[in-house]
């Protein structure tokens, strides 16, 4: 591997983006303000919020004293043969180890679902040897609890001591730090003046990934190498021009297509993604993140669009090796921006740049509004046993199919009909698609190739998202952000269900009320939703990736 230094090379308008917003930035002593805590940069109505989650500027310093810690913990573990890392969590707790962990060639098993047959998965492997990370900065969110719950009795129907083999990370004085304290848990307290989406390199981050065997003290030299660069008023400031890139072009491109180009940073996207599209997608505006596979050798439909709603952010490994020739081949109608540089690096680059695309914005990069409403919604369906689902509108081959978000569907009779009735409400300069899958996103992953084909059809850019872990990403951004989505939703019963230990509802009952909230919620905004539910799994899941990608039978 080898370690460069930070680099960001912004051509097309997002160049003009970077010449317009950068001196400005500097001018107001953005990164020195920020590296200082001044909570005042988003305005005084984003105060409050900001006051408390600007702890994570100084992480690559203050997180040193928890690699001691986890080293210790690790080889106490080892000694008892217990070597199979499970992380509990949602969104920031679960992303920013999957990364850490991927990039660092360890293996990480990460429980981010309420998928019974996903959660039966995790359960049955190697729980013999098996500690289990559970993350949550309060503990109130039911995904995390569910899935503690369900490994806190299978430890115990076992015969293993829960105590023993559970790692609980969250806020100090949260209800879950004292009712796990009391109950003889091992807790590691996180910073609470950090939010989930920026708390990469607080113990969310690296309890879980120490455990599973990354260099930690690595990572952090990473992050605290590039501080000082990072928070300096200058215009080669690398995270201003990111964020302006990001952000500041006019008019603003909203789509954010994340493409790995070569880079040595595994699975990186999947952690920006969580990080942009949360922290900017609100009052009608923000920036949507794109996940695309095509490289430079194999571009999909994004990377090779001209669309003037999407700019192109390409990891590579060095941008000193790219950028005479992308000076040389860029269509000036392209608006692309080129990221290099380490991991730990780059993870503050990336949350420094996202907090300079909210004040491009004119938003708060901290709260999220929108998730707590999909949350309060599925909640709202369990309690409400007796609610049955919606009818169908016609049912076709093993696929039930069911609209909301307006009268659109027409007379569509097929799902390739109800497909094209869906596209046909899609905004042509500014639209986009989201797929949103409630299914098992290891064992029903080639769904996500379909992706590309979608893309393809529309011209539009598409996002592809496992529920429910997309709720605690771009889920924000589909409410909050402008109302230019389309959404596809596909969902089916478990192939086998899971209860969860001392609740009323199952795993099944709670992913069905986590769709059926998430609809209900988009609809109530005014967006449209094609729910697709599998009545049989294999032969559904086989009739709609044929359709999705437009092949016979």
């Amino acid at each position: 591997m080898t370690t460069v230094a930070l680099g960001v090379l912004a051509v097309g308008p997002a160049a003009d983006a970077v010449t317009q917003h950068v001196p400005q930035l500097v001018a107001d002593r953005f990164a020195s303000r920020l590296f200082a805590k001044d909570a005042s940069l988003w305005g005084p109505a984003a105060e409050a919020e900001s006051a408390v989650r600007l702890s994570w500027v100084t992480l690559g310093r203050t997180s040193r004293p928890l690699v001691g810690e986890v080293a210790a913990l690790r080889d106490h573990l080892a000694a008892q043969g217990v070597d199979h890392v499970v992380l509990c969590g949602m969104g920031g707790s679960s992303l920013a180890p999957e990364v850490i962990c991927a990039t660092a060639g360890v293996p990480l098993t990460v429980l981010d679902s309420s998928n019974p047959d996903t959660v039966r998965a995790a359960l049955a492997e190697s729980l013999d040897r098996t500690v289990v990370v559970v993350s949550s900065k309060s503990g109130s969110t039911i995904e995390t609890d569910s899935q503690r719950r369900a490994y806190e009795a299978a430890f115990t129907g076992a015969g293993i001591d829960p105590t023993q083999r559970m790692v609980i990370v969250t806020d100090p004085g949260s209800p879950l730090d004292k009712n796990a304290r009391a109950a003889g848990f091992r807790v590691i307290n996180a910073d609470p003046n950090v939010g989930g989406r920026y708390s990469a390199l607080t113990a969310f981050g690296l309890v879980p990934s120490g455990l599973a065997g990354v260099d930690l003290e690595q990572l952090l030299d990473e992050a605290e190498s590039v501080a000082d660069l990072l928070s300096d008023d200058d215009e080669a400031n690398p995270a201003l021009r990111l964020g302006a890139a990001m952000a500041g072009t006019e008019p603003l491109r909203d789509k954010l297509v994340l493409v790995d180009d070569r880079s040595w940073i595994t699975g990186f996207a999947d952690w920006a993604e969580q990080l942009i599209a949360e922290s900017t997608g609100k009052k009608g505006t923000g920036v949507l993140p794109v996940i695309v596979q095509g490289d430079s050798d194999n571009p999909d439909p994004e990377v090779l669009s001209l669309a003037g709603d999407i700019t192109v952010a390409r990891l590579v490994d060095d941008v000193a090796d790219v950028a005479d020739a992308t000076e040389a081949t860029t269509d000036p109608s392209r608006s692309e921006v080129r990221v290099s540089g380490s991991l730990g690096a780059q993870l503050l680059l990336w949350e420094v740049a996202t907090a300079v695309a909210g004040r491009i914005l004119g938003i708060n990069p901290f709260d999220q509004p929108d998730v707590e409403s999909a949350k309060n919604a599925a909640r709202g369906l369990l309690e409400a046993t007796s609610v049955k689902p919606d009818p169908a509108a016609f049912t076709d081959g093993a696929i039930e199919v069911r609209t909301l978000g307006g009268d659109w569907l027409g007379d569509a009779t097929t799902v390739a009909g109800a497909l094209d009735s869906l596209f046909s409400v899609l905004d042509p300069q500014h639209g986009y698609v989201a797929i949103m899958a409630y299914l098992d996103r290891l064992g029903d992953a080639p769904l996500a190739d379909a992706r590309p084909a979608i893309a393809g059809r529309t011209q539009r850019a598409t996002t592809f998202g496992w529920g429910p872990r997309f709720l605690h990403s771009t889920g924000q951004y589909h409410k909050g952000g402008p109302a230019t989505g389309v959404y596809l939703q596909i969902t089916a019963a478990p192939q086998e269900d899971l209860a969860i230990p001392g609740r009323e509802f199952t795993f099944g009952d709670f992913i069905s009320a986590q769709a059926g909230g998430d609809a209900h919620v988009l609809a109530d905004h005014g967006r449209p939703v094609l729910r697709l539910h599998l009545t049989d799994h294999d032969a559904g899941l086989a009739q709609l990736i044929r359709t999705l990608v437009n092949e016979s039978p």
